[in-house]
């Protein structure tokens, strides 16, 4: 039972290795050449998708995947956006107030 576990989880582990490595972009590859990256872990049992992890969590710095989308640097939302709601703000005065000059305010 205890053996069977074990190849369990070192199939799990050489899975999401393989797929990890496959998956990622070759520019965010550490290290080795991604075909190289791909051969080692297939054919070093343990070790290799091991080295991967680490090498790929090392090169990232945070431990994260790295695969999801790059965040753009400013405001991700209309609402986090300070002009966007300087904008909001003077246009419902002036709906609300019949404001025409919105340089007297700031």
């Amino acid at each position: 039972m205890a053996r069977a576990v074990l190849i369990l989880i070192v199939l799990g582990l050489l899975v999401y290795a393989l797929t990890d490595c496959a998956l990622t972009p070759a520019k965010r590859v550490a290290g080795l050449p991604k075909g190289l990256w791909l051969v080692v872990v297939l054919v070093v049992p343990v070790i290799g998708p091991v080295w991967w992890l680490l090498a790929k969590r090392a090169e990232t710095g945070d431990g994260s995947s790295g695969g999801g989308p790059q965040r753009r640097p400013g405001p991700v939302a209309p609402d986090d956006d300070p002009d966007f709601l300087r904008r909001l703000e003077q246009e419902n005065r002036r709906k609300t107030h019949g404001d025409t000059d919105d340089s007297a305010k700031p």
